[in-house]
């Protein structure tokens, strides 16, 4: 399927991390960025920079989990310079919810999912019917190796990247005959506010801004899925493979000691 370059893109979680990195990444002249998150004074200094590069920029606090704000933003947004180009980026984990908290802890795991997956859908959704419209558009969600196999200790933030992962994957063959592109993206370890206070040791970990030009330059192959770095997909692909007989006793190992 033919990609035009994207003039026109829209991406949630757009603060810090990956989401950050991908604006830079796609900053320049002739480029609309529409940039969302949830705090004022991290997203104006992502929008900051990204003018600075020769990008007209959009920039919204907004809560993906609020799905009439988010279906408000698109709708008003789209119909002034329609988007070519969306990433479904927005995603915490337990340490990033408001206060921070434990991964078991009921309030977190319900604002995750309330994140990860009711903001996916509160972004793709609405997109999704207007690009299907116009048959045009690609589609981006960000998913994570975490979709391949549980974690125990963050049993809940996984199991929303499944999710994801599944969707996005499903929804591809439901909008590629109408001309739009979707693609799941799993990274790895990435140098970020998620990953701050996550393991002490993080293979293969990379920088965000390294990651958003992998993401930019896979993304234009239109794949099914973006997933990186190779030796810990091989490894999770691996694990999450293994009959549960097999799989479940190593998970065992990774449960956290209270």
């Amino acid at each position: 399927m033919a990609r035009l370059s994207p003039q026109s893109i829209l991406i949630t979680g757009a603060s810090s991390g990956i989401g950050a990195a991908l604006a830079l990444a796609h900053a320049g002249p002739g480029i609309r960025l529409v940039l969302t998150g949830r705090d004022g004074a991290r997203l104006n200094a992502v929008a900051a920079q990204s003018r600075e590069q020769g990008a007209e920029v959009v920039d919204r606090i907004v809560d993906v989990a609020d799905r009439h704000a988010m279906g408000t933003l698109i709708g008003n947004l789209d119909a002034a310079r329609p988007f070519d180009l969306v990433y479904a980026n927005a995603g915490i984990g337990p340490s990033t919810t408001e206060g921070g908290g434990r991964a078991d802890d009921d309030a977190v795991i319900r604002r995750v999912f309330a994140v990860n997956l009711d903001g996916v859908l509160n972004t793709v959704l609405p997109v999704a019917a207007l690009m299907k419209a116009r048959r045009r558009g690609q589609i981006a969600l960000m998913s994570s190796l975490a979709a391949y196999t549980p974690l125990p200790g963050i049993a809940g933030y996984a199991a929303t990247k499944a999710a994801v992962k599944s969707f996005g994957e499903g929804l591809r063959a439901e909008l590629r005959p109408h001309g739009v592109g979707v693609t799941v993206i799993c990274p790895g370890y990435v140098r970020s506010r998620l990953t701050a206070n996550g393991p002490k040791i993080m293979p293969f970990v990379l920088e965000a801004d390294a990651a958003a030009n992998l993401i930019a330059r896979r993304l234009a192959r239109d794949p099914a899925i973006i997933a990186f770095p190779w030796p810990l997909h091989l490894v999770t692909w691996m694990i999450g493979a293994l009959p549960a007989a097999l799989r479940q006793p190593l998970l065992g190992l990774a449960v956290p000691k209270d």
